[in-house]
């Protein structure tokens, strides 16, 4: 029997109890074990759940007991997380989690200390909930040079921008909704700011590169300035918007960003809707794949935190490698980086913007008191400097 710990009984941890209960034979019979939920930390106490038995307010009663061989932490945030999982590494326990927040900020420290003490330290729940790209990355891609990861990483703004495409609604509208069902917190700034999917395209960045990404570097966009007339636009164009995380490789230059991008309606990512996430990823070789799930969810993240429970009971004398180099990766500037762009401005002024950019595409206004175009491929610092002669009202980068 392998002993595990679960830190947090909250909506995964409880998830992943539930997992380990249903699937308790199948489980058995794939690790060659049964795994024993021994103790559950958590501030608050559970009368009337059978978990109670369990339950402990004193994390040294996880940290000072050598039979728990797996610590599994759901609780959140950097700390305490943290403090927790680097003190039970550091006693020679397998850590996994799906926490992007300690995963991206102190990922390249907790990957060191696991590869010195010859365990794991896994965190496949931590990008698209069930969806598996960690793993696929580490192991199926590792031939690959990845030239590409473009993923719709955070299921919130994503059900937020598929109500405004698909019922006209306005943002104030459709946050509010996604606020009643449970999909945006009170405080919705992680989400709506890009400040969530930053995190885990640097995590996945990180991995495909094997140097660290650090996500403060990170060009971030969210989507509060996406309106209706926006939607209005890029339905005219055949497209729709979305909010992506993404990192291109150019050269030697690697560029990373996350902002909403107008896909035309025939791109993987443009089907892709409600709370589902979805990562698109290029190899040299292997050319375009698609990892398509639920990117949220209590079963969802659940079931991929217990594959790697799964992992690290088949390897718990070896290190499976997951590792990237802690020394930080210098991004590219994306303000140098070729990209198409629909932008309004105010005012009727196509023969200024005819004037200022060449190959431009002119629009027709859906609103009066504007102009609206498409331009060619231009960068970021040449597109800053095109229009800063105009009254700007929004620019999105296209893939039309």
């Amino acid at each position: 029997m392998i002993k595990i710990a679960v830190l947090g009984y909250g909506t995964v941890g409880s998830g992943v109890v539930h997992v380990l209960e249903t699937n308790k034979e199948l489980i058995a019979k794939r690790v060659g074990d049964s795994i024993e939920v021994s103790r559950v930390l958590d501030l608050r106490d559970f009368e009337g759940d059978p978990i109670q038995s369990k339950i402990t307010h004193n994390y040294d009663d996880i940290l000072d007991d050598d039979e728990i061989k797996i610590v599994v932490e759901v609780m959140g945030g950097v700390e305490p997380a943290y403090t927790f999982v680097k003190q039970a590494l550091l006693k020679g326990k397998h850590v996994c989690t799906s926490n992007k927040a300690l995963v991206a900020d102190k990922g390249s420290e907790l990957l060191k200390i696991a590869k010195d003490k010859n365990i794991n330290f896994l965190f496949e729940a931590s990008v698209g909930g069930g969806i598996p790209i960690i793993r696929p990355l580490h192991t199926s891609l590792t031939a690959e040079e990845i030239t590409d990861i473009k993923g719709i990483l955070n299921g919130t703004t994503n059900y937020m921008l598929t109500k405004m495409a698909d019922e006209g609604a306005d943002y104030d509208v459709v946050l509010k909704d996604a606020q009643a069902k449970g999909y945006a917190e009170a405080d919705p700034t992680a989400d709506v700011e890009g400040y969530d999917a930053c995190r885990k395209i640097a995590i996945l960045t990180s991995l495909a590169t094997g140097s660290f990404v650090d996500y403060n570097d990170i060009n971030t966009e969210g989507i509060t300035k996406i309106t209706k007339t926006d939607m209005d636009y890029a339905a005219m164009l055949g497209g729709v918007i979305k909010l992506i995380g993404a990192t291109h490789k150019e050269g030697d230059k690697i560029y990373t960003y996350v902002s909403p991008v107008m896909f035309n309606k025939e791109h993987p990512l443009a089907g892709v809707s409600d709370v589902f996430n979805a990562i698109f990823v290029k190899g040299n070789m292997l050319g375009d794949a698609m990892f398509y799930g639920q990117g949220a969810g209590k079963d969802a993240t659940a079931s991929a935190v217990v594959s790697d429970i799964i992992d690290e009971a088949r390897n718990l004398n070896s290190n499976l490698g997951y590792t990237w180099d802690e020394t930080k990766l210098n991004l590219a500037d994306v303000d140098t980086m070729a990209s198409s762009y629909f932008v309004r401005v105010k005012g009727d002024v196509k023969d200024a913007v005819k004037s200022a950019f060449a190959g431009v595409k002119l629009i027709d206004s859906v609103v009066d008191g504007e102009t609206a175009f498409l331009t060619g491929e231009i960068t970021g610092s040449e597109l800053k400097s095109k229009t800063a002669s105009f009254d700007v009202i929004n620019i999105v980068k296209t893939e039309l």
